[in-house]
């Protein structure tokens, strides 16, 4: 709403510019440190809460560490990824010709469905994040859809029986955009030890910071034996770096060699200087995955309030059945200033809200009490 200041924004959606927040268990406002160190997108309209980002970010130090560095700007970045992939090593305690930097995980899982997936099929459930089976299919690759369960989770039982000579992908999202859920860790680990005898396991790991069950194994565990695994993360969630494109992908080196070749956009030196400086900010690390998980228990508790059913969230995102055609409800939140997320058939009733600021889900929660009221 490009023009309008926040207090007309706030009077279009029919909010007083002196909103209380008092009894949300938010504060009301961060104090000046906290916004200058952790850079909270300011409230303005349209709230957009349809896309996962993290409402913090970039942090103090990856802005100064991007300031910094303006003067190589003119060069290309190839001579300076170096301390990066070496840091992204250490964190994920493998060698670094295990690791391929790309610009965001979405260019990892198009470069691995067309370097991997040609001339065979890529078997995954659905609904799940799109980005590798629908460029795949743009080449030509079979997709091979297999429904979520009654519960929501991936069928790996259903995926196993369906594994064949033609497989040459298959895909999970562990925890699963849109559904935020997570599957149990010794019966991921194994099936993906299993399949990958026979096809590539491609995890997606972008929400993997969020999970909160104790000791939940990454499939980078996997890599290390020497797997046929590939496990990609994203610089775009926790990091708040989802505007400077940075995420990376895991595989033993054979595999990471091959995919290596087909990176297209790669990454920059203002991504790898920002890179650089989120991995060694704790502080920030920390503060997004509080706030994350305080924003999604005041979600919560307007869900149980208004008796709506949600899947229990492993991500920074709630799914929840609205009961409400998704399409009719996005219009609907449009117009009181709030962008929810898409439609994701078949679950064309439920809806996905990202996290955001105090602000952000203050005016959430008021607007799903005034729709379902």
């Amino acid at each position: 709403m490009t023009g309008i200041t926040r207090r007309s924004w706030l009077k279009k959606v029919g909010i007083s510019t002196g909103l209380s927040f008092a009894g949300t268990g938010f504060l009301s406002d961060l104090s000046a440190e906290e916004i200058k160190k952790f850079n909270p997108r300011p409230f303005d309209g349209p709230i957009r809460l349809g896309s996962n980002e993290n409402p913090y970010g970039p942090s103090q130090k990856a802005r100064q560490a991007m300031q910094a560095h303006f003067d190589l700007g003119c060069r290309y970045p190839y001579a300076y990824n170096g301390d990066l992939t070496k840091m992204i090593a250490e964190k994920e305690d493998v060698p670094e010709d295990h690791i391929v930097l790309v610009a965001g995980s979405t260019e990892g899982l198009k470069i691995t469905g067309i370097t991997f997936g040609e001339g065979g099929e890529i078997i995954s459930c659905a609904p799940t994040f799109l980005a590798m089976m629908d460029y795949s299919a743009l080449w030509g690759t079979e997709i091979n859809w297999v429904p979520l369960t009654k519960d929501l989770d991936f069928d790996l039982d259903e995926i196993e029986k369906r594994v064949s000579y033609e497989t040459r992908l298959v895909f999970l999202c562990n925890p699963n955009n849109p559904t935020g859920k997570l599957l149990p860790a010794d019966r991921v680990r194994d099936f993906c030890d299993t399949v990958s005898k026979k096809a590539i396991v491609f995890s997606d790991e972008a929400y993997y910071d969020f999970i909160t069950e104790p000791n939940y194994p990454s499939m980078v565990e996997l890599v290390k034996e020497g797997k046929d695994v590939i496990v990609s993360k994203t610089f775009s969630k926790v990091y708040g770096l989802a505007g400077i494109r940075l995420g990376y992908l895991i595989a033993r080196p054979a595999l990471a060699a091959k995919l290596r070749e087909r990176v297209v956009a790669s990454t920059n030196i203002m991504a790898i200087e920002a890179g650089k400086a989120a991995l060694q900010d704790q502080e920030f690390y920390d503060f997004a995955i509080q706030k994350t998980n305080e924003a999604k228990a005041e979600i919560i508790a307007t869900l149980d309030d208004l008796k709506l059913p949600y899947a229990t969230s492993h991500a920074n995102f709630i799914f929840f059945h609205s009961g409400k055609d998704i399409v009719e409800l996005n219009q609907t939140f449009r117009d009181k200033g709030i962008i929810i997320g898409r439609p994701f058939p078949p679950l064309n009733d439920w809806c996905r809200i990202s996290t955001g600021t105090t602000e952000e889900i203050a005016l959430f929660n008021q607007t799903l009490r005034e729709v379902y009221s």
